[in-house]
This record gives structure tokens, C-alpha cells and sequence, in this order.
């Protein structure tokens, strides 16, 4: 008896081979899927500002991306994933470094180099603008002007959002970090959409995770003195990143890259300060000022003109 092949698992299903029922869900899940990335991807800072007191950043994120290719590994290993060829696990690994290597590591850098969290929010707010660009040229992505508008409006209403909160002095190594992060993430979304489309999700997560742990750690040896204090707060944040970010925000990152074009998609990023900040207003009761608030209706506005579709798709 001839055996079926093993399926590649991958993000999208085709809607038109699904029947009604599962249709139906299949575009609940693709409706709510970019506001509950946006949630996601915001409280990651929250997460970020519970368990930072208590590692070094390098350190914090060897252990995040060690939890995280154990769980997937664990995953991987139940279901038998197709693994990809040579050239895929390479593609594999550069968009790990530069997603979660260069993002991610920016990001911790430059909060623990004393950079405001205003600033680096502005300075990674120019990621929508530089991936329209690549998309463009690269990817053959066209990007109207009407979307080139909203771009520019997200950035008008992130500075909003942190006006206020961008006073202080920073070295400028701190800035280095941030720089790095947008980097990191303008190069590595339109590269994972070009190359990293066709790879059953399981397997390169386990790849990309484990590349980024690997330069964490030797990061964290090389640099830092890898001391944690283990409270029930650092354990809490590393579970919620783990869990919440690394795991389901990011796959629904790289679900709505896969449905999307570039644009569209990284425009959700404009609405992650107005989110975080409304998170540091519930949770540490940091202030929450008019301006803000007018912030957060700009930002959403830019947003829906990116993704603001007219006519047929």
C-alpha cells in the first residue's frame, strides 16, 4: 500500500479548498489575526520592563530563545515536520539573526544603555518606511502614494504617542542598538517573505530560535556576567515572552506576511506604542496625556490608509 507523503505545514490554508463552516473560520482568524498581533507584540515591552531588572539583556534573551527551541523542539519532534533543504536552513538562519538576533538584541541594548524608550521607539518607527522601500524594489511590491501617506502619518503619531517621554541624554552606543534594531527588522520581514515562504513554520522556527540563542549566548559569555536573580517576576516575563511573543506573535507575524503585502503589514507596527503605552497606563499607572491619545487616532489613521482597500482585490 502506498503511503500519502507528509504535508508541509504552513501558515495559510487556501480558503476556496476548505468547506463552508471552515471558511467561515478561516476568516474570522484572518480578520482578528493583525489586532491580536498588535496586543501581542506591544505587551512584549511590558515583558520586557518585568524581567530586565533582573538579568543583563543578552543573558535575558539566551534564556528566552533557549525556552523557545525547547518548546518547538518538543513540538517538532511530536509531529515530524518536513525540515528543509540546505539553502533553506540557511535562509532559516539569516532571518533569525536579523529578526530576532538584530531586533530584539537592539531593542535590550539600548533600554540598558539608558536610551528613552520615546527615542527608540521613534527611531524604530522609520521600519514601515525603509520595508516599503525594499518591498518596492525588491519584492515588486507597488506602494501607492495614498499608503506612502499613512506611512508618514504613523510617524507622526508615534512621536505623539512619546512626546513627553523623549527627554534625557543617551551615550551613543545606545543609540548603536536602536539603529541595529531597525535594521534588523526594515531587512528581515521582506527577506522571510522572499525566501522563507515555502518552510513548514515548525522547522524554522527551531532554526531561526536557535540561531539567535546561539549569538545570545556567546553575546551574554563574551560580555556580561550572566547572573540571574530567578524571582517570581523573571519567571513570569520570561514565560509571557516565550509564550505570548516569541511563539504567537511572531507566528502571526510571519502568517500575515505570507497573506499580505510587505506594506501593509509592517504598518501594524505604528500601532504598537499606542498600545504599549496604553498597557504602562493600566498596569504601572504611567501618565496617559491628551496628546497621547490624539497620538494613538493618527496612528490608527495612517494605519487604515495603508491597508485601505479599493475596488477588487
Amino acid at each position: 500500500m502506498q503511503m500519502e507523503p507528509r504535508r508541509t505545514e504552513q501558515f495559510p490554508l487556501n480558503r476556496a479548498d476548505m468547506p463552508g463552516s471552515k471558511r467561515s473560520l478561516a476568516d474570522i482568524a484572518i480578520f482578528a489575526a493583525p489586532a491580536i498581533f498588535v496586543v501581542l507584540w506591544a505587551s512584549g515591552f511590558v515583558g520586557a520592563k518585568l524581567g530586565l531588572p533582573y538579568a543583563e539583556p543578552m543573558t535575558f534573551l539566551a534564556i528566552r530563545m533557549g525556552a523557545v527551541v525547547i518548546l518547538i523542539g518538543a513540538i517538532s519532534l511530536a509531529t515530524r515536520p518536513v525540515w528543509p533543504s540546505r539553502m533553506g536552513v540557511i535562509h532559516s538562519i539569516v532571518t533569525g539573526l536579523f529578526v530576532h538576533g538584530c531586533y530584539l538584541g537592539g531593542v535590550f541594548f539600548s533600554i540598558d544603555h539608558k536610551l528613552p524608550a520615546g527615542l527608540s521607539a521613534l527611531v524604530v518607527s522609520l521600519q514601515p518606511v525603509l520595508t516599503s522601500t525594499l518591498a518596492n524594489r525588491l519584492l515588486g511590491e507597488r506602494v501607492m502614494l495614498r499608503q506612502w501617506l499613512g506611512l508618514a502619518l504613523g510617524i507622526v503619531g508615534v512621536y505623539l504617542v512619546v512626546h513627553g517621554r523623549t527627554e534625557g541624554e543617551a551615550p551613543l552606543i545606545a543609540w548603536f542598538g536602536a539603529t541595529v534594531a531597525l535594521v534588523g527588522m526594515t531587512i528581515g520581514t521582506p527577506y522571510q517573505k522572499r525566501f522563507g515562504g515555502g518552510i513548514d513554520w515548525r522547522a524554522g522556527f527551531v532554526i531561526q530560535y536557535a540561531a539567535a540563542a546561539a549569538l545570545f549566548t556567546g553575546l551574554a559569555f563574551a560580555f556580561e556576567t550572566m547572573q540571574v536573580r530567578w524571582t517570581g517576576e523573571f519567571l513570569i516575563a520570561v514565560a509571557w515572552l516565550v509564550l505570548g511573543l516569541s511563539f504567537g506573535a511572531v507566528w502571526l507575524l510571519y502568517f500575515l506576511i505570507r497573506r499580505q503585502a510587505a506594506t501593509r503589514v509592517v504598518s501594524l507596527f505604528y500601532l504598537t506604542p499606542p498600545f504599549t503605552a496604553l498597557m504602562a497606563w493600566a498596569m504601572f499607572g504611567e501618565t496617559l496625556s491628551g496628546l497621547a491619545i490624539a497620538g494613538m487616532a493618527v496612528c490608527a489613521a495612517g494605519v487604515g490608509l495603508v491597508n485601505w482597500q479599493t475596488g477588487r482585490r
